[in-house]
């Protein structure tokens, strides 16, 4: 009996899992800390008296939130001692998180570097309403705040996110017109062609965590973004020559992005913000080999919202 109980445990688990982690990684930016917030939800999970849940999906959630938060918190402090710009760890997504505009906005790299920029209460409030539309009652429960504290919360953060999440979004297809523009034009060295696709104003954030040589500050204006980018297929990165460096158009957290990879390993991923004229405004670089495990991987993720 006992058995029968477990295994169906075990399939109720398994079906919210995807969303589990679809909350942790919103929660803390990084795939393998995600998948850590959800394994520690199962132990949770499988030591409970579950008997007395009734609503296993929100029980779930309530879980992955307060690990999420409690690791948010202590992560906080190596996140302000890093080497060079923050950016979160890219994930590959299936496509049918493109075609969900609200759960790719909420992925993109853009977005969840604005998330870095709330207390980790603000995040947890703002993402569990926001973006999975729970109540101020049941966020209250989850991070174990009184309802007061977390509307509070909840006002604080969407005023902040607004002013700082990016404007414009163009469509998809756009979007990735541009994208295979840009991805043409740096292969091929094509500076002009590269100034068109750009803002003029754009900036390019690269996060090597101290670990390859990037720049430790953003890349500001088209025409020095554009050589950044000219330059790719003419000289040696991270010990690959040109002739060895492969790049490919891949979905990176919601959106079209590129994928660099040559001797054996995965190099740098990137990714894009457009304005309502779909230019590029800022691209997001990441090039610190511990950020890149989740890409290597080759595991598309389903981070639906429902």
């Amino acid at each position: 009996m006992t058995h029968l109980s477990g295994d169906r445990d075990q399939q109720v688990f398994h079906k919210h899992r995807n969303l589990l982690f679809s909350v942790a990684y919103r929660l803390l930016g990084i795939a393998a800390d995600a998948e850590d917030a959800v394994q520690d939800a199962w132990i949770k999970w499988s030591s409970a008296d579950r008997s007395q849940v009734a609503d296993p999906k929100a029980y779930l959630t309530r879980i992955v939130s307060n690990l999420a938060l409690e690791r948010l918190r202590s992560t906080r402090y190596k996140r302000e001692t890093y080497v060079g710009p923050w950016l979160p760890e890219p994930i590959l997504t299936s496509g049918d998180t493109a075609e969900a505009v609200m759960d790719a906005e909420s992925v993109s790299m853009a977005m969840l570097v604005v998330l870095e920029t709330l207390s980790p209460l603000e995040r947890a409030v703002f993402v569990l309403k926001e973006v999975f539309d729970f109540s101020h009652a049941e966020i209250a429960e989850a991070v174990e705040r009184s309802e007061a504290a977390v509307r509070q919360a909840a006002h604080r953060a969407r005023e902040h996110v607004q002013a700082r999440r990016p404007r414009f979004t163009t469509d998809r297809p756009r979007q990735r017109e541009i994208t295979e523009r840009f991805f043409a034009a740096a292969t091929g060295g094509d500076v002009n062609a590269l100034m068109e696709l750009l803002s003029p104003d754009v900036t390019l954030w690269t996060d090597g965590g101290g670990k390859v040589r990037q720049a430790l500050r953003p890349v500001v204006g088209a025409q020095t973004v554009a050589a950044w980018f000219a330059a790719i297929g003419t000289v040696t990165y991270q010990g690959v020559e040109p002739a060895d460096m492969k790049a490919e158009l891949v979905e990176i957290n919601g959106g079209p992005g590129m994928l660099f990879s040559g001797s054996g390993r995965v190099i740098a991923t990137v990714t894009f913000d457009f304005d309502a004229d779909g230019r590029i405004t800022s691209i997001h670089n990441v090039a610190n080999p511990d950020k890149l495990q989740a890409v290597a991987d080759g595991t598309a993720h389903d981070v639906g919202t429902r």
